[in-house]
């Protein structure tokens, strides 16, 4: 029996909040059935006069104004979800992406004294001016300008304060309620949202590690040493903590202020370009790449031109073998090869669930064809891979969380690059990429190393193999090999069989019967009632019975 967990005070405050805002925009109803409600007390519960006033709005305004009003997790959480139309309808995405620059500063934020409280007196001491103003605010941090005794201008990116525990209280909230939609919404099961939560919750808590954000940004840097085209901030190490980085300010221009760019003679077409560029540089030179790269994420420096990418919290990484696995799908793609895009897809999948191949052949066909028919400059690869997106979701296929990440980040960085040039197609960036997959695939080089791969396991198998096999005899000697074998339909073949065996007992039993009470009748073996032996006629009875018990079963077609 499953033991109830106590929630903390915190939690039980977390979901008075949560219930009490629902109520506020009108959706009273999604947890008023849930036995999470027994847990808060009723002075926490309150009856809001805005309910009214709110029901004005659109369902999926409110969906917005709900998650505003929860704070950064759930903030963060519509972030997240914003691309995911595979999942939701157009309208809400439309809402959700108002929360990538919608969020509010901290009240009351005393931030001299949280930087100094963090970085000690002495660190402290080396800062000139801090800001008290936010530069920007975002749903985990906020920014804010400051300039160091040597003259160096610097920002500070603080975490909200107590950020970690209202994350923490949050996603036990987020479990709860996900457990419980899965339990009891059949329409909620299919977007498996425990297994949404569980993937939120690990890239959440990976923003919230200041440390391994200023790994990322290190690592990008080192990526692009020397290439004059990207410029990347510089970490002040000294000067930040786990809850603080201090880095370069960068005085530029935000990637989709278009009059801005051309104000000091910077061509958006050669941003767009370049950018893309660099971007598909990320995902397929190094397989570590920006997973977040929104508008206001990326700024060009007025002086130089130069792109500058921001805010590396949230990075995706592909391994070796997994960017092979993209090249390959980046080929089957072009080539619209249907079958082994699917080949491809159960080899990096997570879970696969595939009802029927053939609808999904056909589903990615007709994509395919889609796109092959639609004239080059038309061709919006973001809206393919949203297509793609759905046809994953309709077919049963999870596909790893960075490939998600992946498909967000190209989605966000077309939206970037149309914004900047209506004309911008990034099949265009592609093609250079494709025909340098092609000549690697070719070279002697790569076939050199993929042969050599390939004999390497086939020796490791011949190595193996002999041991394998004496393991299996041995287990045969012993009587311990065990043979799984699952044979489909045979749950219902065995109830077939049942039936049939009833039927003919059943037969059996009623044709005795009739014999036994036939020579009961001949022989008038008494006690006769009538003249007529009775145990004779009840034989007799009970046969006429069960037959038609057999008949009607029959027709029924019940277990007999």
């Amino acid at each position: 029996m499953a033991i109830l967990r106590i929630p903390s005070q915190k939690e039980i405050k977390r979901y008075a909040t949560l219930f009490n805002v629902l109520v506020k925009y009108g959706f009273e109803d999604v947890l008023s059935h849930s036995p999470i409600l027994k847990l808060v007390p009723n002075k926490y519960l309150e009856n809001h006069p805005d309910t009214k006033k709110n029901l004005s709005f659109s369902k999926y305004e409110r969906i917005r104004m709900v998650l505003e009003d929860l704070g950064p997790t759930y903030i963060k959480l519509g972030q997240i979800f914003s691309t995911r139309e595979d999942m939701l309808p157009l309208e809400l995405i439309l809402e959700l992406e108002k929360l990538q620059d919608h969020v509010p500063m901290v009240k009351d934020f005393d931030v001299l004294k949280v930087v100094e409280e963090n970085l000690g007196e002495e660190k402290f001491k080396y800062f000139a001016t801090i800001k008290l103003e936010p530069l920007a605010a975002a749903s985990l941090a906020q920014v804010h300008r400051a300039q160091l005794i040597n003259g160096d201008e610097v920002i500070l990116k603080i975490q909200r304060p107590n950020i970690t525990e209202v994350i923490e209280a949050d996603l036990m909230v987020m479990k709860q309620v996900a457990e419980s939609l899965e339990k009891y919404s059949s329409q909620a099961q299919a977007f498996q949202p425990i297994r949404v939560i569980d993937s939120f919750e690990k890239s959440i808590k990976e923003e919230l590690q200041f440390a391994k954000e200023i790994e990322n940004t290190e690592r990008f840097a080192a990526n692009f040493r020397g290439n004059e085209s990207i410029h990347v901030p510089e970490v002040y190490r000294d000067f930040s903590s786990d809850t603080i980085i201090c880095m370069e300010y960068i005085d530029g221009i935000k990637v989709s202020n278009i009059n801005s760019l051309k104000a000091v003679n910077i061509n958006p077409k050669a941003v767009a370009k370049i950018g893309v560029d660099l971007y598909i540089e990320q995902i397929l030179d190094f397989g570590f790449f920006h997973a977040d790269p929104h508008p206001g994420n990326i700024f060009i420096l007025a002086e130089t031109g130069q792109i500058c990418f921001l805010d590396f919290g949230m990075m995706g990484t592909i391994l070796p073998n997994e960017r092979e696995s993209i090249n390959d799908l980046l080929l089957y793609f072009l080539s619209k090869d249907v079958k082994r895009i699917i080949t491809l897809l159960e080899k990096i999948a997570i879970r696969t669930n595939i009802p029927d191949y053939k609808k999904l052949e056909q589903d990615l066909y007709e994509l395919l064809d889609g796109v092959s028919n639609t004239a080059i400059q038309n061709i919006k690869l973001g809206d393919t891979l949203s297509q793609f997106k759905i046809v994953l979701y309709e077919n049963q296929i999870i596909i790893p969380h960075y490939l998600y990440m992946l498909i967000r980040g190209i989605v966000l960085i077309e939206g970037v690059g149309l914004k900047l040039d209506p004309e911008f197609n990034i099949t265009n960036n592609l093609e250079p990429y494709t025909a340098k997959i092609m000549r690697k695939r070719f070279s002697f080089k790569y076939l050199l190393k993929k042969n050599l791969k390939r004999i390497k396991e086939i020796n490791e198998l011949a190595d193996t193999l002999p041991d394998d096999i004496n393991t299996i005899i041995k287990k045969i000697k012993e009587g311990k090999l065990e043979v799984v074998h699952e044979h489909k339909g045979l749950q219902e073949f065995q109830l077939a069989t049942s039936k049939a065996v009833n039927r003919l007992v059943f037969a059996v039993i009623i044709a005795a019967l009739s014999i036994g009470s036939s020579l009961l009748v001949m022989a008038k073996m008494p006690p006769l009632v009538n003249g007529i032996p009775l145990l004779g006629a009840i034989g007799f009875v009970l046969s006429a019975l069960l037959g038609f018990y057999i008949v009607i079963s029959i027709f029924r077609n019940d277990q007999f």
